[in-house]
């Protein structure tokens, strides 16, 4: 079966403990955000996760999203993780991860199944071990987002973010890479994002010049390098009640977007989607209208 994106990673039972005391509890992870942004945006998904058998039940409403299938592989437990807010702007929180999934690895992928771009939307390291870069990128185009490279479960189970060792070998076989600024400075040392990015792009370079398309994302706008140009766009919510998945849904609009658009457009589609999606908890839920008015109103700002 032929698709546009093949998308890997949990879903976590998320419980998310706001700046001001205030608790919710629901279904996240980087697969469900990216998974239904990158459907909604008109790419045909296939989506791959794991999942305890008493909570597969909770994932059959994907199942109803146009444009997306979906797989859940057996697992002793689901990810569950809390997020503990610790800023009201949400830009600091502690995060623990209260249980895990079980790995993914190659086999999980239908060998039937086909598509451009593979996904690998990893939560914490462990996930989607970086071995799979290399397996699949002879397979499809790899995208990764740095989050599940570089966010450790420690003994405690509190998540500390480290720099990704292996990094020189496997940034040259990606074609899409993703981080917040807080990423890029600790994979960098770099805090001026766009330096950040240069820096990535160079460590990624191939032996024909070619580098991933680098994105980077800050709560004020998303910049992507690629071809030696930075291309931008702002985030412009009116609140940031949805602001859990912020970089997910970035990266999977562009993903989808990239297929049959430029970078500079691609760029301000997933700024405007996410800005639509950060104004209401929850993964992206607006539409392809409201995203082009955005679009619109940002551009002429």
């Amino acid at each position: 079966m032929r698709y546009d994106l093949i998308i890997m990673g949990h879903v976590s039972k998320d419980i998310i403990v706001e700046f001001g005391g205030a608790e919710t509890r629901l279904l996240g992870g980087a697969l469900l955000y990216s998974a239904i942004t990158a459907a909604r945006s008109g790419a045909k998904v296939l989506a791959i996760t794991k999942a305890a058998a008493s909570d597969a039940a909770s994932l059959e409403f994907l199942r109803k999203e146009a444009n997306l299938e979906l797989i859940v592989g057996p697992s002793a437990e689901t990810t569950s993780i809390l997020n503990v807010f610790k800023s009201a702007d949400r830009e600091r929180r502690d995060v623990t991860l209260r249980s895990a999934a079980d790995p993914f690895s190659t086999a999980d992928v239908p060998a039937g199944a086909s598509a451009p771009i593979i996904d690998l939307a990893g939560l914490f390291v462990g996930e989607l071990p970086e071995a799979l870069i290399g397996e699949l990128s002879g397979r499809a185009r790899v995208a990764v987002d740095a989050q599940g490279l570089l966010r450790t479960a420690m003994p405690d189970k509190t998540m500390k973010f480290f720099d990704w060792a292996a990094k020189k070998r496997y940034l040259p076989l990606l074609s899409y890479f993703k981080t917040d600024a807080a990423e890029a400075e600790i994979l960098t040392g770099l805090a001026d994002r766009e330096a950040a990015a240069r820096a990535l792009a160079d460590l990624g370079r191939r032996e024909d010049g070619s580098a991933p398309e680098i994105m980077v994302t800050h709560n004020t706008e998303v910049i992507v390098l690629a071809g030696g140009e930075i291309h931008r766009a702002p985030f412009t919510p009116s609140n940031l009640s949805g602001r859990t998945g912020r970089g997910d849904t970035t990266f999977s609009a562009y993903l989808a977007h990239r297929l049959a658009h430029g970078l500079a457009e691609s760029v301000r589609f997933a700024a405007a989607l996410c800005s639509i999606k950060m104004e209401k908890p929850g993964p992206f839920s607006g539409t392809m209208e409201e995203v082009r008015v955005r679009m619109e109103r940002d551009a002429a700002r």
